[in-house]
């Protein structure tokens, strides 16, 4: 089924931007929220970013004008009667989406599809949700989702396979990746940064290492930005909902550190609150030394713990091999999904977790996770793929065989 006409349900940041992606390339979308002051924000969100384009020569005037005419704002579900998909970029709570969908079944025509941009909740959820689940799909855009390219295409146990295909080409028509990842909690690409983020958030509150070191360090090893500048530009909020749903389906592994909530119950939510693990404009921030202080000071976290990059990074390997193992996504699909969700490069050049693995060998990888488990407990336990090539002596590039093979 070729898209005309999309809709989009929600005109928050994510809403906007994936609103204005449409229209970019070409497509009317209808934009609903409850609230008229945020359908206000979401237009002047679209047109900062045509401005952006015009300010830089890019895009004409006229053409920026005639771009923005493609979106019409809405509070109602009038205008979704004749929409080929519905996307909804709804809070991060599924009563909520689900009632969105159940709305959205009596507006739309029956052959609509009905795309959840969630980062991480159960897509055959929402669609048992519905009357029609063959119809309903993951389509989840990267922040901020008019520079990403990146989109995972998500179906849950009902999807159908022709609603998979209709969605992989949509999003192909906005000019983005696309990547099909079977679903589970996370879906790929937060599965893989959520240990990542966790750790290094960890090692803050433990006092291993301060924000601007971590993130130093990071960068260093070769991410394109630090794990708190990340997580203060997505909001310390997104990632601790994401956090909290991962604990409670892959248990202790993924228990979230302390200091979550602690910036939670400040409202400290990152750049869109002016603060979170850092201030901003300030950097460093006294307040979270001091919730760091409190933590160490009431034994709610252990003190003094070492610090290394690898402590970050390795779980993010570790977790990607876990993938493998779960058949989530084709290897060569988890690589091109974190270079392309997340810039991640390694000695200057953008390559995926798989082949960073490869390229430090398989053998020191799990020798590290080993050393890391004996200090930190079972959360840094080795994956089976990699316990399994090392013993089968595929070291990755040195021994020609890894997770790929090299000539």
């Amino acid at each position: 089924m070729y898209i005309f006409k999309a809709g989009v349900v929600g005109a928050g940041t994510m809403g906007g931007e994936i609103a204005q992606v449409i229209t970019y390339a070409g497509l009317p979308v209808v934009m609903k929220d409850i609230d008229q002051e945020m359908l206000d924000r979401g237009m002047e969100q679209i047109r900062s970013i045509y401005q952006g384009r015009v300010d830089k020569g890019k895009m004409s005037a006229g053409d920026m004008e005639s771009k923005i005419d493609l979106v019409t704002p809405t509070l109602s579900y009038d205008a979704f009667s004749d929409v080929d998909i519905v996307i909804e970029a709804v809070p991060e709570k599924m009563a909520i989406k689900k009632q969105v969908f159940r709305e959205l079944e009596e507006a739309c025509p029956e052959q609509t599809i009905f795309a959840s941009n969630t980062s991480a909740l159960s897509i055959s959820e929402m669609g048992a949700a519905t009357g029609k689940p063959h119809k309903v799909v993951g389509m989840h855009f990267f922040n901020p989702a008019h520079v990403m390219k990146l989109v995972e295409v998500i179906p849950g146990l009902d999807t159908g396979r022709e609603t998979q295909d209709d969605v992989v080409m949509f999003a192909e028509t906005l000019r983005k990746i696309p990547v099909v990842v079977q679903e589970c909690p996370g879906f790929l690409v937060n599965r893989l940064l959520m240990p990542y983020l966790n750790e290094a958030t960890l090692a803050l509150e433990e006092g291993a290492a301060t924000a601007t070191e971590i993130d130093t360090a990071v960068v260093e090893w070769g991410m394109p930005m630090g794990p708190f500048t990340l997580m203060d530009m997505l909001g310390i909020d997104v990632c601790a909902d994401v956090g909290e749903y991962l604990y409670s389906e892959y248990g202790e592994r993924m228990a979230p550190a302390h200091l979550f909530e602690e910036l939670l119950e400040a409202g400290r939510l990152g750049e869109k609150s002016g603060a979170g693990f850092y201030d901003h404009p300030g950097g460093e921030s006294e307040k979270v030394h001091q919730m760091i202080e409190d933590l160490q000071a009431a034994g709610k976290v252990e003190t003094g713990t070492p610090f290394s990059v690898e402590r970050l990074m390795y779980p993010l390997i570790n977790e990607a091999a876990q993938c493998v193992l779960e058949h989530v996504s084709t290897m060569t699909d988890i690589d091109m999904a974190m270079v392309a969700g997340t810039g991640m490069t390694y000695e200057g050049e953008r390559i995926g977790p798989l082949v960073i693995a490869d390229r430090i060998g398989l053998d020191e990888i799990v020798e590290k996770l080993r050393e890391l488990e004996e200090t930190f407990g079972p959360r840094f336990r080795p994956a089976r793929p990699l316990r399994l090539r090392v013993r089968a002596d595929h070291l990755g590039v040195k021994a020609g065989k890894g997770f790929y093979e090299y000539t």
